[in-house]
């Protein structure tokens, strides 16, 4: 954090440096030399009522923008210094509605772009007809790359001629930028200014349709510029929610923005005054993604999501797991529902847990997503070792009968099986699973943990029924010697299961991470040893059991930090990195574009890469249609593909959008078809 704050202030202190420095240096003015923005003075319609207006016409160079009156977290605003006639006045600057562009993390409000500021004059009382007004100004601004910023000026001149009939051509240009102003709203907004956040209730009819929003706040050191905006919609009120500045935040008295309504340059100007805002309302995702269904709707698909997730790749490392507690659920009926239910409880509070954790992080401002305990480096560790600890017991090594999978079994045997399986079966989102999540991430808390127990209940379904329905729990084998073979047998997924953990582990952190970690299996290993030798003897294994969990969390805490990722394979389909700036720039070719959102740790992305995406007729196809692919790498934690994933309505990976050669987006199935992206791009 500060760092960041370090970055903002410095990027300012050496911009205004710059400006000044260009200024001091010549004692006259002058012309100014070739710029990257060329700036224009343009004089529009004189009527003889006394009013005309001004426009300074900017035209940045191709890779170059410059700046709306407040340029976020970094850049300078255009400043103007005005000659006028004797009597004449000007009004407030107005600009078109900005761009966001975020540059390491920081948020900048952009023209990338020719625009237009127009500038209202109030004319000498005594102007006459046909009076010819000379308006002279000297401008400054700041010009950038996403690299580097440069400072220009010019000085600019034109003349206004009272009452003369306009030229069609500048009439014409002045109604297009008169256009890309943001409209006036007709009613005053209302807003409360916390500790922790800005919260405004602006009044807009709910049949305006609302596309990608975002409020451009006039008022310097007020918000967080790179914080994500909440939206929601209450009758004919538009609620938004802004983190507060977190370097030097300053009070306001009266707020005045810009609200984008879309990606294509419509927005409302707005003036707010301290009022009552109200709260709740029905959030409004900020993307492409479809309104959110009712509530019933989005159970439903809960619980469909949880059911399907049994047979998703994410679960199969744990079917051994459930598999022997089916097994063992045959012994009686009594036994197998008191086990079903424990099963269905751990699962049920596994998931309310993970969702409970997953909400508040979020509303302190964290980006994070479904299945973000797989992002931590030491949580991959826990559950490198719990793999490790699991595999030796089915191996026979040693006796565990707290996650209820050894022969004897229990209701509190069965409630940690559930936890487990919900914990390591979740990482990933398949169909119905995903417009759940992604709204349970939108809707108020009891809603959204609502949908997380259905979830839930989903994922435990299965074991329910057999629990529960004699005739399906009759076909289930008989418990006997057949179940110590079963158990090794079983063994082999779950070493499989390790072995997927230190692969993601060395993909998190490097060699040395891996290194560190296979050491630690070693270690685990040989004490998991000692305990069985222990069990075997007849004598408790109390000091061999407590010195593996202090191995394994002295381990856990004292892992070295991971370094940067390891690099990922180049792709068949030539993929480009993510960032948001690299999806606007590709949307604005004109060619396809295919965003596809992964992550090391979800067994269905991998699944569907290999069935998919890296095929070469995919490749051939996507090549003949001029395909631009963007691969967003969700393995880590980052802001900005959450922040993507929230506005798309999606909680997690995977998530594939097309967006069509007109910028139409289109969410497509989380379980891609081998022919299917070929067909997309042929289309």
């Amino acid at each position: 954090m500060e760092s960041r704050r370090y970055a903002v202030l410095m990027t300012v202190l050496c911009h205004v440096t710059a400006l000044l420095g260009v200024f001091l240096a010549s004692g006259v003015p002058a012309r100014a030399a070739p710029t990257h923005i060329a700036a224009e003075l343009v004089a529009g319609p004189a009527p003889s009522a006394g009013q005309a207006t001004l426009a300074i016409r900017m035209t940045p160079e191709a890779g170059w923008h410059g700046y709306w009156i407040n340029p976020g977290d970094a850049g300078l605003g255009m400043q103007l210094a005005w000659e006028l006639p004797e009597g004449a006045k000007v009004g407030e600057q107005r600009y078109p509605v900005p761009r966001t562009l975020v540059v390491q993390g920081l948020m900048n409000h952009v023209y990338e772009s020719e625009y237009a500021v127009l500038v209202p004059v109030v004319l000498p009382a005594g102007a006459a007809p046909g009076a010819r007004l000379p308006v002279r100004v000297k401008a400054q601004w700041l010009a950038c790359t996403e690299q580097l910023c440069v400072p220009e000026r010019a000085e600019l001149a034109t003349e206004i001629v009272v009452g003369a009939a306009p030229d069609a051509q500048a009439a014409g240009r002045f109604d297009e930028w008169t256009r890309a102003l943001p409209a006036p709203l007709d009613a005053p907004a209302a807003f409360v200014l916390g500790d922790r956040d800005l919260r405004l209730a602006i009044p807009l009819p709910a049949s305006v349709k609302l596309d990608a929003p975002h409020l451009f706040v006039r008022e310097d050191k007020l918000v967080d510029y790179a914080a994500p905006q909440l939206f929601s919609r209450k009758g004919d009120l538009l609620l938004v929610t802004i983190p507060r500045a977190r370097f030097a935040a300053q009070g306001a008295q009266a707020i005045d923005a810009v609200l984008r309504l879309d990606d294509l340059g419509n927005g409302i100007a707005l003036t707010a005054k301290p009022g009552g805002v109200p709260t709740g309302g029905v959030p409004v995702t900020t993307g492409e993604a479809p309104e959110l269904p009712a509530l019933p709707w989005l159970l439903l698909a809960a619980v469909a999501g949880g059911l399907l997730l049994n047979v998703m790749p994410c679960v199969f490392p744990i079917l051994s797991l459930k598999a022997l507690s089916l097994a063992r659920a045959g012994e009686s009926e009594a036994h197998a529902r008191v086990e079903g239910l424990a099963y269905a409880a751990g699962v049920i509070v596994a998931c309310l847990g993970l969702g409970a954790l997953l909400l508040v992080l979020r509303a302190g401002g964290q980006q994070v997503g479904w299945a973000f305990q797989l992002q931590e480096p030491w949580v991959v560790v826990t559950l490198f070792a719990l793999a490790v600890a699991i595999t030796a017991n089915l191996l026979g090594l040693f006796e565990f009968a707290v996650p209820g999978f050894a022969s004897g079994g229990s209701a509190q045997g069965s409630f940690a099986t559930g936890l487990l399986a919900a914990f390591v079966a979740t990482p990933c989102t398949g169909p119905f699973m995903a417009s759940a999540m992604g709204a349970a991430l939108l809707l108020p808390v009891v809603p959204a943990l609502t949908l997380f127990a259905a979830l839930g209940i989903g994922i435990a379904l299965p074991f329910l029924a057999v629990a529960f329905v004699p005739a399906l729990r009759a076909r289930l084998p008989r418990p006997g010697k057949w179940m110590v073979t079963f158990r090794r047998i079983m063994a082999v997924p779950m070493a499989l299961t390790a072995l997927a953990l230190a692969w993601l582990v060395w993909r998190l952190g490097g060699p040395a991470s891996l290194s560190y970690v296979l050491a630690l299996a070693v270690m685990l290993l040989a004490l998991l040893a000692l305990a069985g030798r222990a069990q075997r003897r007849g004598r408790r294994a109390l000091v061999p059991a407590l010195l593996t969990l202090a191995v394994l969390a002295i381990g856990v805490l004292t892992m070295p930090a991971p370094r940067a990722p390891v690099q990922t394979a180049a792709s068949l389909i030539d993929a480009k990195p993510f960032t948001p700036d690299a999806l606007a720039k590709a949307r604005r070719s004109g060619k396809p574009v295919f965003v596809w959102m992964t992550a090391d740790w979800c067994l269905t992305c991998k699944v569907n890469e290999e069935v998919a995406i890296e095929r070469e007729d995919t490749r051939a196809a996507f090549e003949k249609a001029g395909v631009v692919v963007l691969r967003g790498d969700w393995t880590r934690r980052d802001p900005e593909i959450t922040r993507y994933l929230t506005a798309q309505g999606a909680a997690g990976v995977p998530l594939y959008v097309w967006y069509a050669r007109d910028g139409s987006p289109e969410q497509l199935p989380q379980v891609l078809t081998p022919a299917l992206l070929a067909q997309q791009a042929g289309t």
